[in-house]
């Protein structure tokens, strides 16, 4: 799986919170919460995918911005985390 983090990872993010949005909505380095891409609940539910489809488990002191706000720190959060 390792290699296709980030395109799993956007695919969720556009299929859930972008469904209407043009073929590319958001560059890898764009703050989801800045962009209006994901609110706070939507974060969960982006956990939750990430937790069951990678099967780690994000600590609570482990969801914070460096981590989440893009699909950029997203994907090396991710990564790892597998490592």
């Amino acid at each position: 799986m390792p290699g296709n983090t980030k395109k799993i990872v956007r695919e969720f993010i556009i299929d859930s919170f972008l469904p209407f949005a043009e073929e590319n909505p958001f560059e890898d380095e764009d703050s989801f919460m800045e962009k209006g891409i994901i609110n706070s609940t939507g974060m969960l539910e982006l956990l939750q995918f990430i937790e069951e489809t990678f099967e780690i488990t994000v600590e609570d002191e482990e969801v914070i911005p460096d981590n989440l706000d893009s699909l950029n720190k997203l994907t090396s959060f991710i990564e790892s985390k597998l490592a």
